[in-house]
């Protein structure tokens, strides 16, 4: 990886979507600050706290507007071949925009929350499994 130059953020950095290993990190004062600033700017998929404050913790899973909020362990378990869906075939960072004839399926949503204690993400197990890669495209 050498090379990479550290530079400040700007407020422009918070909005963009690199698509490469690029970090932003921005401190801030308060577990409020923080939130707002996920709520502000955010994927709405995914957001994680790493904490031994089970209160802070608790507050950050409530007010974090994702699909997916965990509290000490990684955010590659936002998938859905591990929530059990089958294979994945689409992602969707909006709450509630249904179209055509919808039944009651189509109007529940989910907010997922886990909680652990430094776990991360295995490769997936089983005959045939696929690492998880991460290489530039040309």
């Amino acid at each position: 990886m050498g090379g990479a130059a550290i530079k400040p953020a700007t407020e422009t950095d918070w909005a963009t979507e690199y698509s490469d290993l690029i970090l932003a990190i921005r401190v801030v004062d308060s577990l409020e600050a923080a939130i707002a600033h996920i709520n502000t700017y955010g994927s709405r998929h995914t957001e994680a706290i790493a904490t031994q404050d089970d209160a802070a913790a608790a507050t950050f899973i409530s007010q974090v507007d994702a699909a997916g909020v965990f509290h000490n362990c990684s955010t590659r378990f936002a998938d859905g071949f591990r929530y059990g869906f089958g294979a994945e075939v689409g992602i969707s960072t909006q709450k509630m925009p249904p179209r055509g004839p919808v039944g009651l399926e189509g109007l529940v949503t989910y907010k997922y929350q886990l909680v652990g204690d430094g776990h991360i993400v295995n490769t997936y197990s089983g005959e045939n499994a696929r690492p998880f890669t991460h290489r530039d495209l040309a």
